[in-house]
């Protein structure tokens, strides 16, 4: 056998599921000659790509990672002091390696099936509690993206509940030290939306205006200063106004909570519960307010629930009022959580505990304090104010640039205003750091650097009294159980084995692209290089992030064939309001403004009126015919009607329905005929990459979800990240940051708290693109296709399928009808939970058609992988054929009663009218690695009867041998 040295295995070849054996099974299969034949009777030929992508060639994984080391190398991690709501931190080993590195956490969905969730349910309802136990709340959501964006999602939501007496008011007062990163968003959201701004020093705030209905401080404030604002709170409550704090969960250990203080909502970041900065994100916001606003709280609740059996169990709570589903009735369009940050920190505060969580706050203080007494010895000039973790020296110009080159010099970063230089302390910094600080303002002065000995002798913590707190926090068990290792390993991996997620089985969901999250793509994302920098660092300390971004906006815009991208949006949604507000720029710059109507299918996903009625613009729905595509007339109809004011299109393609609409073009025409953009939702990016484009069929502005198409894994439902891509004469709108220069020379303001969104992910979707090449990105397209219409034709004459193109082909997904099911009262939500049973996760169920599953199977699963889910499928529909034929009863059947857990079937007598086998060992492959749910299925409606969102006894629940 002659030998090929050259024989390297392409990573295309892990990441792709079918070998060249399979696809020529699978062809012929599904009735197609070849790949092409497939690829050209699914892609209309009219938007075909007419040249491969242009992207670098594609490199072996060892060969990626020894280059990518080398990038990472060009960025500089020096000691942060910056703050400004970024802090070092330290990651407990046991949580990096068991959550953060780990895919039993990492690769998991979304917890819609809760059954199969309970391990981050409950990790989840532990951040809640975290969070409203520090802030005095009473009501948290299972976290949001970052402080800026929780701010803004703060003062929409009270424009939305202000009192009657105020139900014209549109000014908000925002006090001038709020973090400048909050503010800009603030201005981003405001706006469009009517809401006035003003900005200036708490003393100017005047509540007796009948146009004020809310006003927001920061505490501890962007100078460090912590004041106590309860006076403040109560004048805004005679006066009607409604009062949001941006905080800081680790001061609040020590200090009195905003809830306590009487506030309406606390906001903030839970980034310093161990999550590094990583360059500002990806980070878990936070967002806490009064119960009685329940029903307007933007984002995601877990809440308390029970099982079919009575025992506790945990949900997403409320969903009715999420805001993709209020569709343009909503006030916010965030549709995603943290997930996997919000993890992170609840692990954080369960190893700590609230001992350690306080001793490490006293640590931060105490640096800060023997820091700020240290200096005002050699004579500087330190702020007065009550303080957490944050001093203020305030110093000329001269001075300033010295003390600057000085640190810089011992690889130190302080944040530089125009007359203070700020130091914040954190958990990583010591005694040591104390001194070189002093060194260095020290040999500034031209004095002797001082020795710290009895200064550190003699600190004290010294609070003004009506700020110190008094009330206790995190008391339940589960705060005070875990803190030596093997305890804490073991409950981590507990809640993990409660969990299905890629680890276990394919996750089909349609929409979501729960593709392979290969682990050479994951390596570098906790590198320090990557990990470990302050968002606002200066730019020759990172410059290898600058390349990564630079490379990664160049691929990315090749790919939707455009002219340039912003990376800022760090979710979906966020790239949705991006792309809205960089056309509306786009018409206000040409003094259009009145451009305002957004045309939007009836069947996109319900984050885009949403994201419209933000950007604010009026929303007209355009209809779809009988095969799931937009009507043309309606369109043509709706545009005409709209010609003078018509803003935009938001479209999806494919069509969310799955199919490629061949009038496309078309209809991306009737738009610029009138005057309007196209924006073209990214959700279904993957069966275009290679071998389509947004620019190809002739949309402005796109947003690509990384989470989906480009391998950043969902987390569990966060993070994800949401770049949108533009044709050039957009690029000029690109959105800004306050302190970083990014976008065009028109930026609109911010969308994300920092100039780059989520950056330290960034790493994953430029590692796939840089391992798969062009070639690579083009073939993975073509799989997803060839996968999709396997799955198609291996359910034909089983499951009606309701949409395909006019060649009778699906895209990367589909649409399976199980609306006919009802006749025998087998409901959609039955077959979903049937799943479970045999180890598998639910497709997308009733989205976007009621009764409906849809399937995406993606390229980075096997011929194997795809006949056992489809084996699961065509059990379950003999399983239903058994109800139908009167062999199986309508009520008590395999479908009813699933999931079925191994408390159900191993213990007490079985009275069911079906096998202890059947429930739960329906199929031969299922013996080999069962997956059991933990939880019997959830009485949703309960939960939201009984909303409990944090953690509280067992014992207060029935047991399953009480509702026996």
């Amino acid at each position: 056998m002659q030998i090929n040295l050259s024989n390297a295995v392409k990573f295309e070849s892990r990441h792709n599921g079918p070998t060249e054996a399979e696809i020529a099974e699978m062809l012929e299969k599904i009735g197609a000659s070849s790949l092409e034949e497939l690829i050209n009777q699914t892609v209309p030929e009219s938007i075909q790509l007419t040249r491969p992508l242009d992207l670098p060639k594609a490199k072996l994984e060892s060969e990626f990672l020894a280059d990518f080391k080398v990038l990472a190398s060009k960025n500089k991690v020096f000691k942060s002091f910056i703050g400004l709501g970024y802090y070092d931190t330290i990651v407990p080993g046991v949580i990096l390696r068991n959550v953060l590195e780990n895919p039993g956490w990492y690769t998991a969905y979304t917890p819609y099936q809760a059954e199969i969730a309970q391990g981050r349910l409950e990790a989840l309802i532990n951040f809640q509690t975290v969070v409203m136990e520090l802030t005095g709340m009473e009501l948290a959501n299972a976290s949001l993206l970052d402080e800026g964006t929780a701010a803004a999602e703060a003062m929409t939501m009270l424009h939305a509940v202000k009192p009657r007496e105020k139900k014209n008011a549109n000014r908000y007062f925002v006090d001038e030290k709020v973090f400048p990163q909050t503010k800009a968003l603030l201005v981003t959201r405001a706006e469009p939306i009517g809401i006035e701004l003003v900005f200036g020093p708490i003393s100017s705030l005047d509540l007796t205006d009948p146009e004020l209905y809310g006003v927001m401080f920061q505490y501890p404030n962007g100078d460090g200063a912590i004041s106590d604002y309860s006076s403040i709170v109560a004048a805004a409550k005679e006066n009607k106004v409604l009062t949001a704090f941006a905080s800081d969960l680790l001061a609040l250990t020590l200090l009195t909570s905003p809830g306590e203080m009487g506030a309406d909502v606390v906001v903030g970041s839970a980034q310093r519960f161990g999550v590094p900065m990583g360059y500002g994100g990806p980070h878990a916001g936070f967002f806490a307010t009064k119960e009685e606003f329940k029903r307007q709280i933007p984002g995601r609740i877990i809440g308390v629930s029970i099982d079919r059996a009575g025992n506790k169990a945990y949900r997403m709570a409320l969903q009715t009022r999420e805001q993709h589903i209020k569709r343009e009735k909503a006030t916010s369009n965030i549709c995603t959580a943290q997930v996997l940050l919000s993890v992170m920190a609840s692990f954080y505060a369960v190893y700590h505990g609230p001992k350690g969580l306080k001793n490490i706050a006293l640590r931060a203080h105490g640096l800060a304090k023997l820091t700020a007494t240290a200096l005002s010895k050699v004579g500087l000039n330190v702020a007065d104010h009550a303080f957490f973790d944050t001093i203020q020296i305030k110093m000329n110009e001269v001075s300033r640039e010295r003390v600057r080159g000085l640190a810089l010099g011992a690889n130190i970063n302080f944040r530089y205003e125009a007359d203070s230089i700020f130091i914040s302390f954190d958990e990583t910094k010591s005694l040591e750091d104390v001194k070189s600080i002093v060194n260095i303002f020290a040999t500034e002065e031209g004095k002797h650097t001082l020795t710290l000995d009895k200064l550190v002798e003699g600190l004290q913590l010294e609070l003004p009294a009506a700020l110190a707190r008094k009330s206790d926090y995190l008391t339940h068990p589960v705060f005070n159980n875990y803190h030596s290792e093997h305890e804490m390993l073991r409950y981590i991996k507990r809640l993990e084995n409660k969990d299905l997620s890629l680890v276990h089985s394919m996750i089909s969901l349609g929409s979501c692209t729960m593709k392979l999250n290969a682990t050479a793509e994951m390596i570098p994302v906790t590198w320090p290089e990557f990990s470990q920098l302050h968002p606002f660092a200066p730019m020759d300390q990172t410059l290898g992030y600058q390349e990564l971004f630079t490379n990664l906006r160049t691929w990315l815009t090749e790919i939707t064939g455009f002219a340039d991208t912003s990376l800022q949006p760090n979710s979906g949604a966020q790239g949705e309001y991006a792309g809205l507000m960089v056309i509306r720029a786009f018409h206000m710059n040409r003094g259009e403004g009145h451009r305002d109507v957004a045309l939007i299918p009836t069947s996109a996903h319900g984050t885009n009126p949403a994201s419209a009625v933000m950007a604010g613009m009026k929303v007209v729905l355009v209809k779809c015919d009988e095969k799931g595509n937009i009507d043309i007339e309606d369109l043509k109809s709706k545009a005409t009607e709209h010609k003078d004011d018509l803003s935009c299109l938001m479209v999806t393609y494919p069509s969310t329905h799955g199919v490629f609409e061949e009038a496309i073009q078309e209809i991306c025409a009737t738009i610029h005929q009138y005057g309007g953009q196209v924006y073209m939702d990214g959700a279904n990016m993957n069966a275009q990459v290679g071998l389509t484009s947004p620019g190809r069929i002739g949309a402005d502005v796109c947003h690509l979800n990384l989470h989906k198409t480009f391998c950043i894994p969902h987390g569990g439902g966060g993070p994800g990240m949401g770049p949108i891509c533009v044709a050039s004469h957009l690029a000029p709108f690109l959105p800004g940051n306050p302190l970083v220069k990014t976008g065009g020379e028109l930026a609109v303001s911010s969308i994300s708290s920092a100039p780059y969104g989520s950056a330290s992910i960034l790493p994953i979707s430029y590692a796939y693109i840089a391992m798969m090449g062009g070639d690579g990105l083009t073939n993975a397209t073509k799989m997803a296709i060839l996968n999709a219409n396997y799955i198609k034709e291996r359910l034909a004459g089983h499951y009606p399928i309701l949409y395909t193109g006019s060649k009778g082909r699906a895209a990367h997904e589909m649409i399976v009808d199980c609306r006919a099911f009802k006749e025998v009262g087998v409901e959609v939500e039955d077959i979903a939970k049937r799943l479970m049973d045999y180890g598998y996760h639910a497709p997308t169920v009733s989205f976007p058609v009621a009764g409906t599953l849809m399937i995406e199977p993606t390229e980075s699963e096997t011929k194997a992988e795809l006949d056992k889910f489809c084996d699961a499928l065509l059990s379950i529909r003999e399983e239903i054929r058994e109800i139908e034929e009167g062999k199986a009863d309508r009520v008590e059947n395999v479908l009813k009663n699933a999931p079925h857990t191994a408390k159900m079937v191993l213990t007490g007598e079985w009275t069911m009218p079906y096998s202890r086998e059947k429930a739960v060992f329906p199929i031969a492959f299922v013996k080999e690695g069962k997956f059991w749910p933990t939880v019997r299925r959830i009485d949703s409606a309960y939960g939201d009867r009984n909303l409990v969102c944090s953690c509280i006894p067992v014992e207060e629940y029935a047991t399953e041998t009480e509702l026996a």
